[in-house]
């Protein structure tokens, strides 16, 4: 095992021999190094361990140099070597490093006085091509196959602790800089345990990594963070990204992310190699997110840990495929008024057991089109079963030590988000608490299944329990070539034509569907869609108390923008018979439907133990099409149907 020591790379790139701990933040400088630069332009000053670089200088740092002051005037700039990056420490922390430009990818050392313990770095570049735009990387600690690569790390902003080619224990590192990353692991096996990562300052693609405070990238990396401290404030300073293949497992740790100051002349956009912010039209603000999950067959587990953005979203998965998000035992949300818990796109697998979600928004956002979320009990059975498939190499002792525990949401807003097509189960003693809708469809193929068997339990505090509406996203829009997030939905006006082709007593494989089993529930079941789906709801075992019925709905305000983002999503319902929006109410064996208000359905079907009732001291009637009809079990009718409790 061979331990790296900060001393080895401090005077002008030389190694000194010796297997030693890190330094503390104590460390001072010695100013006993003369800077080893040349000037390319210019008359800069040095002298015995001080460094001025003038106004219009540039002045190439030849070699790691260590200095007592650095002084760069306005105007003034230092450069490394073709094929490096120059990374500026004072006493251990990362610091002085700005964009050059919005949207742009280097950075520089901002003009200023720099005393203490200065060490310019030059190491090997580590550049990562996303998309149309290559990053140039500068990071703490980067390790590959090999161990930890000295020439591409910056171990002055090592601090503490022990490193090694597979381990880094109890170490610290600092940034106030902008797009410095504590940790690259790229195709490697290696485990962070105990490290304390501070990261203040913008970040500029957290598609990439850049500015991360973690990375895990490629198809041979393993990466253990076990009792980490991770703290981040900036654009898009992320806390932990999984890439391309990684498998990046997170246990007894904290993370959490706070906003940045955007930049003046940034524009939304939904470009991702440009995306500094949360697409408003999800209904959320913000511009940096906990983690990432991101490339083909990456994986990350949550385990026994506690992660919150401020806003935007904790746990997210972008792009890709085959990609597997995990929680269990965990405690993740936001701490800000907006935001997501989990976030679910493509042909994900986002798995949360045993988990408390305190969220401003959803506790998942499902993207689809073959997303697949569940939200469970952590029981010994499920997490032995995850151990093995996501190789998260928990021993026996350390689950046994796990605690079985059921999932509980905390929304301030809903529940679940549909705006792409997907697959939701809740089971075991999930209790979703929000206080608008459970399940918000915006116009997607879904199939929600809720299984109470096992205490499960949905709370709306509006009353809704799923609401369907027409997706209000208004979509970015092509200015310039660029996709940029000024659109604006505007409320229709006029009721919808009927579509004859389309029809609403069948149900159909893109319809909005939910299946209850086993369950009480008390709430309301809307269908507001205009343009041919139908909702069709399948109650096998359960109670249900509420108005199920096709709608129009209407948002609260005519219009909606980047400044009034908060109103997607937040509609009012009158009920009516259906156009394109049919209702299909499947009352299965065991089930009964206690009507509390008028109800237009279009397709109604009794188990021959099923029944259909009004509260106590009412009456419940039905007409199919125009007719009074007798609500028989063993039944179904088709065609207008209109339930009313006088």
């Amino acid at each position: 095992m061979t331990l790296i020591t900060r001393r080895s790379i401090l005077i002008a790139g030389t190694a000194t021999a010796g297997a030693v701990l890190l330094p503390t933040a104590t460390a001072t400088a010695t100013a006993t190094a003369t800077a080893t630069a040349t000037a390319t332009a210019g008359a800069a000053k040095t002298s015995g361990g001080t460094l001025t670089v003038g106004s219009g200088e540039t002045y190439e740092v030849a070699a790691t140099t260590r200095l007592s002051r650095l002084t760069v005037a306005a105007g003034g700039t230092l450069v490394a070597p073709a094929g490096h990056a120059l990374t500026l420490t004072v006493d251990g922390v990362e610091t002085g490093q700005l964009l050059t430009a919005t949207g742009g990818t280097a950075t520089l050392i901002r003009a200023g006085a720099y005393r203490g313990d200065v060490v310019l770095t030059v190491a090997a570049a580590n550049d990562v091509t996303y998309e149309t735009l290559t990053f140039p990387f500068r990071q703490a600690v980067y390790v590959d196959a090999d161990g930890v690569d000295r020439d591409r790390s910056v171990l002055t902003a090592v601090l503490g602790g022990k490193l090694t080619d597979t381990l880094a224990r109890g170490v610290s590192i600092t940034s106030t800089g902008e797009c410095f990353d504590a940790v690259f692991v790229q195709d490697a096996v290696y485990t962070l345990e105990r490290p304390a990562i501070s990261l203040t300052g913008n970040g500029r693609c957290d598609f990439a990594g850049y500015g991360a405070a973690v990375v895990g990238d490629g198809s041979a990396t393993t990466l253990v963070v076990d009792g980490a401290r991770i703290s981040t404030k900036g654009v898009v300073r992320t806390g932990v990204i999984a890439n391309d293949g990684a498998n990046v497992v997170v246990k007894n740790s904290s993370v959490h992310t706070r906003n940045g100051v955007l930049p003046a002349d940034y524009q939304a956009t939904v470009e991702t190699p440009y995306m500094e912010s949360v697409p408003w039209m999800l209904g959320l603000d913000g511009n940096v997110r906990a983690t990432n999950l991101i490339g083909r067959n990456s994986k990350a587990t949550y385990l026994n840990s506690t992660v919150f953005s401020e806003t935007w979203g904790a746990l997210s998965v972008e792009g890709g495929s085959g990609l597997k998000l995990t929680a269990v035992n965990s405690h993740i949300g936001n701490t800000g008024e907006y935001g997501y818990g989990t976030y679910a796109i493509g042909d994900a697998t986002v798995r949360v057991l045993g988990s408390r979600f305190d969220v401003g928004s959803y506790a998942t956002i499902i993207a689809g089109p073959a997303a697949v979320v569940h939200y469970g009990d952590s029981t010994r059975a499920a997490v032995a079963a995850l151990n093995t498939e996501l190789e998260l190499g928990l021993t026996k002792a350390e689950l046994a030590a796990l605690p079985v525990r059921n999932t509980v949401v905390n929304s301030g807003r809903f529940g679940y988000m549909f705006f792409g097509a997907g697959t939701l189960t809740l089971d075991g003693g999930t209790v979703i608490n929000s206080e608008r809708a459970t399940f918000l469809n915006k116009g997607q193929q879904t199939a929600i299944t809720v299984d109470g068997s096992g205490g499960a339990r949905l709370d709306p505090r509006d009353g809704v329990i799923l609401q369907m509406i027409e997706l209000d996203d208004p979509g970015p829009v092509n200015v310039d070539g660029k996709m940029m997030n000024v659109g604006v939905y505007t409320e229709p006006t006029t009721d919808p034509a009927k579509n004859a082709s389309f029809d609403v007593t069948a149900a159909h494989s893109a319809d909005g569907a939910a299946a209850f089993t086993d369950i009480d529930l008390v709430g309301d079941f809307y269908n507001g869609m205009r343009n041919g789906k139908n909702m069709v709801l399948t109650f096998t075992g359960s109670t249900v108390k509420g108005v199920i019925s096709a709608t129009t709905t209407r948002h609260r305000v005519a219009s909606i923008d980047a400044s009034t983002f908060y109103e997607l999503g937040i509609v009012t319902n009158t009920v009516r018979p259906a156009v394109n929006n049919g209702a299909i109410v499947r009352l299965e064996s065991g089930s009964v439907w206690t009507v509390t208000g008028t109800s237009y359905l279009t397709s109604l079907t009794l188990a021959a133990d099923a029944a259909v009732r009004a509260p106590r001291g009412n009456a419940v009637t039905l007409t199919v099409d125009g007719t009074p009809t007798t609500l028989t079990p063993g039944t179904t009718c088709t065609g207008a149907l209109t339930l009313t409790v006088a």
